[in-house]
């Protein structure tokens, strides 16, 4: 007899998306036969500005199957620029792209394959986890519009923790939370399943060991190993459920006020976790459990700090923004920002208030610790 707790009391739909993963130190070694599995055979690299010389790194090891560098990337995927992109892989006959960075290098190739259908190699050197999700966000007028299509998840991820030693101490703890935000919202997901929930809260649990382990001696590689694995874990939940309040929140921040991904999303999750607590009381016991678990405070206390006080707390204590006031935003713009995240309703535990999602932008842009 299934107990009314169990998982398996519940309807649902679970369809695995295709994915090849290569993980472990050195791995980048292997490049060159993920090309061959994907049976192309010349590569435009991908980069943002600031990573051109890991990409001529990339460039290099390939020699004459590297097609050229595009090092052009940047947040939020401007249409521009993924215009442009495609534009020259045409010319230079490519017929993959390799991305190495974050989720504005794979955001610009997931932006390249959707118009053309080219295979994208990626490897991660942060902790995005985009790269393991059919999910596309391109930014055109000043608004960012995501969907979902099965043409722009990567063929295949090269996983490295080497790759990422280098990752400064502060963007690594809030890319760390972004992609703990993905594992979070999964579990309250309209659509999340058993496979989805045990894999989210193990992702927790690997971030929520591996950030404060960092934050204290940057280049521990069990703790950038236990990242990168944690990384990929909530990134691959991101990819097989929907999304809801945070990540809209957090597209409708970045895309219209030009902030920066990790950052907003370490400040806005605390809040949008408070804001849903009382309408998914499993799901902020399996977040807590999973980061009080890798504290020193014991998961089934009455004083361990709630879901979100428990992000709230790793972001604060790591050194991380808390404060949507920290990265430019004005008082007088989240009046607009509320607005334009009531626009679409979409499935979310609870539903869209007016007075409720204002306050939840007012103590984000306070940095307040959320009060349950």
């Amino acid at each position: 007899m299934v107990h009314a707790s169990s998982p398996l009391a519940r309807s649902f739909v679970y369809t695995a998306q295709p994915a090849r993963v290569v993980f472990g130190a050195g791995s980048l070694s292997r490049l060159a036969e993920e090309i061959d599995f994907l049976g192309a055979r010349r590569a435009l690299v991908l980069s943002t500005p600031e990573q051109r010389s890991s990409a001529e790194m990339v460039a290099d090891l390939l020699g004459d199957r590297a097609a050229g560098v595009f090092d052009r990337a940047v947040m939020h995927v401007p249409i521009e620029t993924a215009r442009e992109a495609r534009e020259i892989a045409r010319q230079l006959g490519a017929d993959c792209a390799v991305a190495i960075g974050g989720g504005s290098t794979t955001g610009l190739g997931k932006a390249i394959a959707l118009d053309s259908g080219l295979p994208i190699v990626a490897i991660p050197t942060t902790y995005a986890g985009s790269e393991m999700t059919p999910i596309y966000g391109i930014t055109e007028a000043g608004l960012k519009k995501t969907g979902r299509d099965l043409k722009v998840l990567p063929r295949s991820v090269i996983y490295d923790p080497e790759l990422s030693m280098g990752l400064p101490v502060g963007m690594s703890v809030t890319s760390g939370i972004n992609a703990i935000a993905h594992a979070a919202e999964g579990l309250y997901a309209v659509d999340h399943n058993p496979i989805m929930d045990l894999i989210a809260e193990e992702g927790i649990a690997a971030l929520g060991r591996a950030l404060p382990a960092i934050y204290n001696q940057s280049a521990d590689p069990q703790a950038r190993s236990d990242a990168l694995y944690g990384a990929w874990l909530c990134g691959t939940v991101l990819g097989h459920v929907g999304m809801a309040l945070h990540h809209k929140l957090c597209h409708t921040l970045g895309g219209s006020f030009n902030l920066p991904h990790a950052e907003t999303h370490t400040i806005v999750l605390p809040h949008a976790l408070a804001y849903n607590a009382q309408h998914a009381p499993e799901a902020m016991h399996k977040i807590a459990r999973a980061l009080n678990g890798a504290s020193s405070h014991s998961a089934n206390s009455t004083s361990a700090p709630t879901a979100a006080q428990a992000v709230f707390m790793l972001a604060q204590r790591h050194g991380a923004p808390v404060s949507l006031r920290d990265l430019g935003v004005k008082a007088e713009d989240l009046d607009k920002a509320c607005e334009i995240a009531l626009q679409n309703q979409y499935p979310n535990p609870r539903s869209l208030e007016k007075v409720a999602l204002r306050q939840l932008l007012q103590d984000a842009f306070e940095g307040k610790c959320p009060e349950h």
